[in-house]
């Protein structure tokens, strides 16, 4: 099928309304999507960026806790023109005759909304996470899900014995039809039942004796009459119901991603995912001019660094450093650095305005930024003021 033809007839739908608790407190005042990433990205600008670089122009974000300035970003980010059939647009968590709840899980949100997503004859709905790190051509996904026939294609990725116990793990044959599904399995003897085939571990370039398991990516393609099928019941997450369910009378499959992928769903992973975009070759890189991650357009001044000495750093538009040390951090936009600093090891996430731009600080407290003579290690520093003198040791988020 054309390329055109196939990505016209999909709506992509990305989930972004869960509460974050595992990445709070950065989730504390915004949707886990909305997390600041890369110095001047958001967490959902991957998958829209994907969906656009594949050809998929039409999407919706659901969404329901802390969506404000998630709303606002999606709207300042990503428009079209009025002769397109492009969009992305926002399906806010709503009261409707059928329903009253707030989302109760991945399957329920899509539910709640089924209606507005049936209103055009899409015949294919990609159902993605708003919270990962990670490139991938849908168009290749959606055409193998077309190739193999399939009611249902999943995204999987293979990962180790540690790593297993805390995925869904998802069994196919040597043609990838998936026949099991076991939730976060921890027993040794189900793990040995769960090992990806030889015959598989062959195709995929990997050692035939390699103990890898396909671990579920929260990505998924649906025909249309199966989604709705899926759904016509009280089931509310994907992962958990409806796909256990679906392996009993349906074709599925998986699509085997063996790329770089990391789920940012704690802290720890976050800070880390963030410093690894520093290395020189990074795993992850915002450098690609064919498929580029898109995100607002700010029209901020290009930073000004002067006096400082600056090793293996991110340093997004608008920034102010003066007479500072740097060392293997990222600097998000608008970050105002003081004199004699420090950082190292650290993610500060920049600022919503410059000193007089927004809402005024109490008479008498420092100014915005990071002030002169601070020492900042291994740390996540999110919209504060740090004060003059101010030491924040390793292992801090702020």
């Amino acid at each position: 099928m054309d390329p055109k033809s196939l990505t016209a007839k999909t709506l992509a739908i990305i989930m972004g309304g869960g509460a974050g608790t595992r990445l709070f407190p950065l989730t504390k005042e915004r949707a886990k999507p909305a997390v600041p990433l890369g110095g001047k990205y958001r967490l959902v600008d991957i998958p829209i960026s994907n969906c656009l670089n594949g050809g998929f122009s039409q999407i919706y974000v659901l969404t329901q806790f802390n969506s404000v300035s998630l709303h606002q970003h999606i709207n300042a980010s990503y428009k079209f023109d009025n002769f397109s059939k492009s969009f992305v647009e926002i399906l806010a968590a709503q009261q409707t005759p059928e329903d009253t709840r707030w989302y109760q899980g991945t399957a329920d949100a899509v539910r709640q909304n089924l209606r507005d997503f049936l209103n055009r004859p899409y015949d294919y709905f990609l159902i993605l996470s708003g919270d990962q790190l990670y490139r991938m051509d849908y168009l290749h996904l959606l055409q193998e899900h077309v190739r193999t026939g399939a009611d249902v294609t999943l995204g999987t990725i293979p990962v180790d014995r540690p790593a297993a116990s805390g995925f869904g793990i998802m069994h196919s044959d040597a043609h990838r039809r998936i026949y099991r599904f076991e939730e976060k399995p921890k027993d040794p003897a189900l793990l040995d039942e769960l090992r990806i085939p030889a015959d598989l571990l062959k195709e995929l370039g990997q050692p035939i004796e390699a103990q890898l398991y396909q671990a579920s990516m929260g990505i998924y393609v649906f025909n249309r009459k199966v989604l709705v099928d899926a759904l016509d019941n009280k089931n509310d997450d994907f992962g958990k119901h409806i796909i256990p369910m679906l392996l009993k009378n349906h074709e599925v499959f998986a699509y085997i991603f063996q790329g770089y992928w990391e789920d940012i769903g704690t802290v720890r992973a976050f800070f880390e995912a963030n410093l690894a975009l520093t290395d020189p070759v990074p795993a992850y890189s915002f450098f690609d001019r064919v498929n580029p991650i898109y995100t607002r357009a700010r029209f901020l001044p290009a930073s000004k660094i002067s006096g400082s000495t600056i090793n293996q750093a991110i340093v997004a538009e608008g920034c102010i450093i003066s007479d500072a040390r740097i060392d293997r951090a990222v600097i998000g936009i608008r970050s105002v650095i003081e004199k004699g600093t420090v950082i190292r090891n650290t993610f500060m996430m920049g600022a919503d305005f410059y000193e007089g731009e927004g809402p005024q600080p109490a008479p008498g407290s420092p100014p915005l930024g990071i002030g002169r003579n601070s020492v900042i290690e291994g740390a996540i520093i999110d919209k504060v003021v740090v004060p003059k003198g101010a030491v924040i040791p390793n292992g801090t988020s702020i």
